[in-house]
């Protein structure tokens, strides 16, 4: 997960604790891992508390962008946080990162506020966006 990361410039990048809290200590945790005979491909990181979701990080191997997986990790943590009767799922992306808010709003997720300075290097605005389930 840490190699796919840090290739990843647009990701949260995490230390190898936080990685191991996610996946070993934390039970309001879930982490969605894509795999293939060569490797890891994309993983994505969610916390949750009651009906309240957030993605925290979600990345995708650099050979294999742009074919979708993405787009199936968000759906799969969408149809597990649905079936736990998630109320709404949020997260932060960067202001510039256009590839992702495009995936997150074909999704349905809305941009619902603004986060100054929230990123460091470079340093950026965040954007909220929150899919609300009805």
């Amino acid at each position: 997960m840490m190699a796919i990361e840090k290739r990843a410039v647009t990701a949260s990048h995490w230390s190898e604790a936080q990685y191991r809290r996610a996946l070993i200590e934390e039970e309001n945790r879930l982490v969605l891992a894509l795999e293939q005979t060569s490797g890891m491909q994309g993983f994505l990181v969610a916390r949750f508390i009651g009906k309240e979701w957030e993605i925290e990080n979600l990345a995708v191997a650099g050979p294999a962008r742009r074919r979708g997986l993405g787009s199936r990790l968000v759906g799969a943590l969408l149809d597990r946080a649905r079936s736990r009767g998630a109320g709404s799922v949020f997260l932060e992306v960067r202001e510039s990162n256009q590839a992702a808010r495009s995936l997150y709003e074909k999704w349905g997720f809305v941009e619902s506020g603004r986060r100054k300075a929230y990123y460091q290097q470079p340093v950026e605005d965040a954007l909220i966006y929150r899919l609300d389930f009805s």
